[in-house]
Parts: C-alpha cells; sequence; structure tokens
C-alpha cells in the first residue's frame, strides 16, 4: 500500500491527465441509448470526479486549491458541451462532478493523515 501511495504521488501528473482524458472521451462520446450498468448516473460522475482529483490531493503542489477550481470548471464545462454530442448536460450531473472533487480531497486527506511520512517524502 505504501509503494502505491508513493507511486501515485509521485506520478500524479500523469494520472490525473490520464483520467482526464478517460473522462472526457466517456462524457463526450456520443450515445445512442445510455449503457445500462450498476448505480445511478449521479454516482457515476462521483465516482469518476473523486478519482480525478485523488492523484492531485494526494500530492497537495503548488496552486492545487487552482487545480481544484479548474477540475470544477472542467466538470461544468463538460457538461455545457454534451448537448452538441448528442448527449444531456444537466446541473445536477455538474453537482455530483463537483461532490466528486470534495469527496476526492477528503479520501486524500484521511490517507496522508494516515501516511505522514510518505506524504512529506514525495514532495
Amino acid at each position: 500500500m505504501i509503494k502505491l501511495l508513493a507511486l501515485v504521488r509521485s506520478n500524479w501528473v500523469v494520472l490525473t491527465l490520464v483520467i482526464l482524458v478517460i473522462i472526457t472521451i466517456l462524457s463526450l462520446w456520443p450515445l445512442e441509448n445510455l449503457p445500462s450498468v450498476p448505480g445511478t448516473d449521479k454516482t457515476h460522475h462521483l465516482i469518476a470526479y473523486a478519482v480525478l482529483m485523488l492523484p492531485t490531493a494526494l500530492r497537495k503542489p503548488d496552486k492545487w486549491l487552482l487545480i481544484v477550481l479548474l477540475v470544477v470548471a472542467y466538470g461544468g464545462a463538460i457538461e455545457l458541451l454534451q448537448p452538441y454530442v448528442n448527449r444531456y448536460g444537466e446541473w445536477l450531473d455538474m453537482a455530483a462532478n463537483t461532490l466528486g472533487v470534495i469527496c476526492g480531497l477528503i479520501v486524500a486527506e484521511l490517507i496522508n493523515r494516515l501516511y505522514p511520512a510518505i506524504s512529506n517524502r514525495a514532495r
């Protein structure tokens, strides 16, 4: 677990960008019908944005609060773009995205408190 956390913290930029690309593709890919997957749409949004925020929140680089605001704005931009690709943009989805960012921050804070030596070494 400790090695995994150190790996995530040291590669936070790459992980964040890969997750961002995956979310972008999945959010803007035109669909005829929504796929049937377990859970609700809002749960998927929350989980996706929590995972997106987690590597950055674990590392807490300089200006990490700016990154938080950019991720929230990105979630809103995706919702504004979705109607142009045969998807539905919803304000509740943006709320779920934002809540996911907050959850990612909380989880990262808990992990950083549980493993403070690893947190300090990665910086």
